[in-house]
């Protein structure tokens, strides 16, 4: 823990650059929108979520012929009302950041914005009507939703374990490509063109498909040594697809002992999942909101969990 005097320090380094936290409706909306520790930040993420699977929803269905030819009018009103609430949503999480061009240019930042234009440049641009369908990106909107106290701590574990096996799935893919180029040159090689093995790039899809036993039937080795060899392939791939299983859940294991975090973020950069007594940004330094929470703690478990 830092002492007084580099936690005063610290302060004076974000009144000087950063300035104090916004307060006032700004400091509140920012609450509501980018936490869900409130009961108002968890009201707000519920009805997020239950329009971004409405808007989806309408979309499909107004993708079949039969149902777009009797309620072709209702899902456009319904769609313009989407349109029009995602519109201000994104208007209100720019205007109450204290750094919008960091949340504009973030993966959701992006996401937000491309959910919405599509609609708005149909209605100005009919030539680029054909964009409509790319709204159903919206359903990636689902994840922030996902900061919701309640799946928080298990969305923050599963990307934690993800982020430490990176290097070991990085490792094991690449071993997985090696393989497939060594059983595609092989396989080349033993049963050739006559057989369907066209070329090198061509075996290589028959050596994915095979390792992955999943087995099209559009290339099938001929000879008695390339059935061996797609034998030994097969049983192989059941061995390869059990490996990252046992990556990822070790990591799970060791993530779900570590302290759970909250749906805090950072005014500053954005970065969520900071500890209850955080101070400052575990990214960027800034200081952070003061911590609310008004859950009741559950007996026997940590506060927030």
């Amino acid at each position: 823990m830092s002492s007084p005097r580099r936690r005063q320090q610290q302060e004076a380094f974000v009144r000087q650059r950063l300035g104090q936290p916004e307060a006032g409706w700004r400091q509140r909306w920012y609450t509501i929108i980018f936490e869900a520790d409130t009961r108002e930040g968890r009201l707000f993420d519920v009805a997020l979520l239950l329009a971004i699977v409405a808007s989806v929803t309408v979309v499909m269905l107004d993708s079949l012929p039969a149902v777009n030819n009797r309620l072709g009018l209702a899902f456009t009103v319904l769609e313009w009302m989407f349109t029009l609430f995602f519109t201000a949503e994104y208007v209100m999480r720019i205007l109450v950041v204290r750094r919008p061009w960091r949340y504009v240019f973030s993966f959701y930042g992006i996401i937000d914005f491309v959910s919405i234009m599509p609609t708005w440049l149909a209605f100005f641009l009919p030539e680029l009507h054909f964009l409509i369908d790319v709204r159903l990106l919206r359903l990636l909107r689902v994840f922030r939703i996902l900061k919701l106290t309640v799946y928080f701590e298990e969305a923050e574990i599963l990307y934690r374990a993800l982020v430490n096996s990176r290097r070991k799935i990085f490792v094991f893919l690449g071993t997985v490509f090696i393989i497939t180029v060594i059983l595609g040159t092989v396989m080349y090689v033993v049963e050739g063109p006559q057989h369907g093995f066209t070329s090198i790039p061509v075996s290589m899809y028959w050596a994915v498909v095979t390792l992955t036993t999943t087995g099209f039937g559009d290339m099938v080795p001929k000879t008695p040594l390339g059935q061996f060899i797609t034998s030994l392939t097969i049983l192989l791939g059941y061995g390869i697809i059990a490996f990252p299983t046992g990556i990822v859940g070790a990591e799970l294991a060791a993530s779900i002992l570590k302290r759970p975090l909250t749906t805090r973020t950072c005014t500053h950069c954005l970065t969520e999942g900071h500890e209850p007594d955080a101070g400052y940004c575990k990214h960027c330094g800034s200081q952070l909101p003061e911590y609310q929470n008004d859950r009741p703690e559950v007996p026997g478990g940590p506060a927030g969990s």
